[in-house]
């Protein structure tokens, strides 16, 4: 029985952080088990917002690395930069000349962007908007239904991406034939937001974030800067309303969670013994993957063919589907 194909994109504009590893990446891994799987670096899809070259190269690496550190496998996923595969460019456009205006005006992003712009008191909210930003979610369409994707693993509040595919999909079959695959969402599961240094959702923007890939020196900084609060001899928690509780139940195995919660509940409670607990943690739980990170970091010519023979992997996949596209549209 041949197996579905998932794909899923990652935008690399900054270094991944634990929030992202536990809440994204290792459940976007877990998909190989039940896909074939495609995984790409939507680089093209960061110039919206990064203009630094040398920035979007190193942060594209990053990305790369750490999806490798962690256990993604080119050899059985096809793994690639998105700008690597000039169909996906070539398709983009085609969808651009049948996808309404006003279906773009309705996409999240741009409306957020011109909400933000109205609330700054913009006398022209959309001035600032670009046309890679405005017309982001065709590009997208594209990086999905090139490969002819049957998911594509989203939260729900990026179910939107995947609606407006559908919608260009079916217009393109409608106009020209049955030829493309209409993509379904695949709604993820409710997968854990892990709080930041300051409590609220780990995130670069609040720069609030638990780094991996730094040394252990670097990384035990890091978690001291956890905020807590003081504590009386003898005082009582609830585990569910520590947040640095959240962090060890996240990375931590049943045991090393309960005594913690044991001891919350029972008030023997020593925040430095708590963060000393978690730096250890992170260490044994992603040792394997830090070093991995190192070796690669040592090896980027490595990381580099790794994705550039997944790109002619990726373009096996899509050559034959742009053939049809060409034809059914009458371009040669």
């Amino acid at each position: 029985m041949t197996r579905k194909r998932s794909l899923t994109g990652i935008k690399p504009t900054g270094t991944p952080h634990l929030g992202n590893i536990i809440g994204a990446i290792k459940p976007a891994l877990e998909l190989s088990q039940t896909f074939d799987t495609n995984y790409f670096i939507a680089d093209a899809h960061a110039l919206t917002t990064v203009t630094d070259p040398d920035e979007l190269r190193q942060h594209t690496f990053e990305v790369a690395a750490t999806w490798l550190a962690l256990g993604l496998d080119p050899e059985t996923s096809v793994f690639y930069r998105q700008s690597d595969i000039t169909e996906d460019f070539e398709l983009a456009w085609i969808f651009n000349c049948l996808t309404p205006k006003g279906l773009m005006n309705r996409a999240h992003a741009y409306k957020g962007f011109v909400d933000a712009a109205k609330e700054a008191g913009s006398k022209e909210p959309d001035a600032q908007v670009n046309m890679g930003l405005f017309s982001y979610p065709v590009l997208m369409a594209a990086d999905i239904i090139l490969y002819s994707a049957d998911v594509v693993p989203v939260g729900q509040d990026q179910k939107q991406h995947v609606e407006i595919a559908r919608d260009i999909a079916v217009k393109f079959n409608n106009l020209y034939g049955d030829i493309l695959t209409v993509p379904e969402p695949l709604i993820e599961k409710e997968v854990a937001t892990l709080p930041g240094l300051d409590h609220r959702k780990m995130s670069k923007s609040y720069n609030n974030t638990i780094s991996l890939f730094v040394s252990d020196d670097e990384l035990h900084k890091q978690i001291k800067k956890f905020t807590t609060d003081s504590v009386e001899p003898g005082e009582t928690r609830d585990p569910k309303d520590v947040p640095i509780f959240k962090l060890i139940e996240a990375i931590a195995n049943e045991e090393v969670t309960g005594q913690v919660a044991n001891n919350l509940r029972e008030g023997n409670i020593r925040w430095g013994d708590i963060k000393e607990l978690l730096f250890e943690q992170i260490k044994e739980t992603f040792g394997p993957a830090r070093e991995k990170y190192v070796e690669l970091q040592n090896d980027r010519s490595y990381v580099d063919e790794v994705l550039v023979q997944g790109a002619l992997r990726a373009q096996n996949q899509a050559k034959p589907l742009m053939e049809q596209v060409r034809k059914a549209v009458g371009l040669r």
